[in-house]
């Protein structure tokens, strides 16, 4: 094929070249206080899969064929006769194919259909004249598609051109008495009036596509036989048979790939492990505080104030900033409360939450308080059996703060029910 010529095909494939340049991205692994970086690279490539049983296709066609056999002896004619070219006649096609990937596929292609050609003029007895024969072909075809190669996997994509290459069996019988008269006779006597070949085939297929499911399509092809296939074997030692089909293709489920890239997978494990890393990193200073805290204000001994009306109780629950949730060095100074409360079933204890007034607004710590609280009497109630009509929960936000020092404000402080 010329130049030329493939430039025009390449021109149908519509889209633009893709580039596929090499991506970098970053794994960053935090440990204790100290953060390192591994870089890596990835190939930012769209790679495409598919279950066995999608992209399947039925072809189904019809056109003209027309053979291409001897004409002529040394390009002489007899006396008295006419050269007649070769006659089209009709071909019907029906096929079955897969694709493999959005680039491969491969056809199971079959035709049939009668066959009209000119034996030569030459001086040859009993061999000249107009003669005819039925076929069928079957061939097993490999099918490039040129477009998603060059251009990218566009499965929408409105003109396709896919060349192919096959080979494949073919069945001739009926020859004309001019042939049939000049086929070399078996042991029995009997003329031969069949031929069987192995023909290689080449073509190209445009497809034009008019939905997710029908194609149409073009196709030019042609046959290569040995020089017997019309069983006159003189003359040229390659004898063709040239078609052009049109025809439908439906596919069946559509066309459709799953597709992955490395550099997007990479970057949601990045992503991912940024994520763990930012997690550790609040677990390390969520640590220190508490450290910090343990070192500001030790625990004491609960102190059982029995007969004081609303006395603060020395057991209390610390939170860290902008939270609500039970840390577990704090979950023995509830399992105190507890204690102390079924050592004095006649007792109701009230439950007070804070947060500290340099962190958030008013309104948004008044909910902070509240939730703190919560916490603390839901553990009270569904862990320790404590009844919560021994419990007056109540929360004042960062409108009251106990304490001199603004971290030990993210309080729930216990105090006896005022009787």
């Amino acid at each position: 094929m010329k130049a030329k010529n493939l430039y025009y095909l390449m021109a149908l494939c519509a889209g633009s070249f893709v580039l596929a340049p090499k991506a970098n991205a970053q794994d960053v692994v935090v440990e204790e206080d100290a953060v390192s970086v591994t870089e890596y690279s990835c190939d930012n490539t769209d790679r495409y899969y598919q279950s066995w049983r999608n992209n399947w296709f039925i072809q189904l066609g019809a056109g003209v064929n027309q053979p291409f056999v001897e004409r002529g002896i040394n390009g002489a004619k007899a006396p008295g006769h006419a050269v007649r070219r070769q006659n089209m006649t009709a071909t019907y096609n029906v096929g079955v194919g897969h694709w493999f990937s959005p680039y491969i596929g491969l056809r199971l292609n079959g035709f049939a259909g009668s066959l009209h050609w000119n034996n030569p003029n030459g001086d040859v007895p009993g061999v000249s004249g107009w003669s005819k024969a039925k076929h069928v072909n079957m061939n097993l075809e490999f099918m490039w598609d040129m477009c998603n190669s060059i251009a990218g996997v566009n499965p929408d994509r409105v003109v396709s051109v896919i060349p192919f290459v096959g080979v494949g069996g073919d069945y001739t019988w009926g020859f004309g008495d001019a042939v049939a008269s000049n086929i070399e006779r078996p042991h029995s006597g009997k003329i031969k009036n069949t031929s069987w070949t192995l023909p290689v085939t080449a073509g190209v297929q445009f497809r034009f596509r008019l939905c997710k499911y029908v194609d149409f399509f073009a196709e030019a092809r042609a046959s290569f036989y040995g020089d017997n296939w019309n069983g006159c074997s003189y003359g040229r030692p390659i004898e063709a048979n040239v078609a052009a089909v049109g025809g439908f293709n439906f596919n069946i489920g559509g066309r459709t790939w799953g597709s992955y890239n490395d550099c997007a997978t990479m970057s949601q494990l990045a992503e991912l492990n940024n994520e763990v890393n930012n997690l550790r990193a609040e677990n390390l200073a969520s640590a220190q505080t508490i450290a910090a805290l343990e070192s500001q204000l030790p625990c004491p001994e609960p102190v059982v104030q029995k007969d004081c009306a609303n006395a603060p109780l020395m057991t209390t629950v610390r939170f860290t900033i902008n939270s609500d949730k039970i840390m577990p060095t704090e979950e023995v100074n509830v399992y105190n409360m507890a204690e102390w409360l079924k050592a004095n079933p006649d007792q109701k204890v009230v439950v007070v939450g804070y947060a500290d007034k340099d962190t958030g607004t008013s309104d948004y710590n008044m909910g902070l308080s509240k939730r703190r609280a919560d916490a603390v009497a839901d553990q009270l109630i569904n862990k320790y059996g404590i009844s919560a009509d021994r419990l007056i929960v109540k929360y004042d936000g960062s409108n009251v703060q106990p304490y001199n020092t603004n971290d030990w404000n993210r309080i729930v402080i216990f105090t006896q029910e005022d009787k």
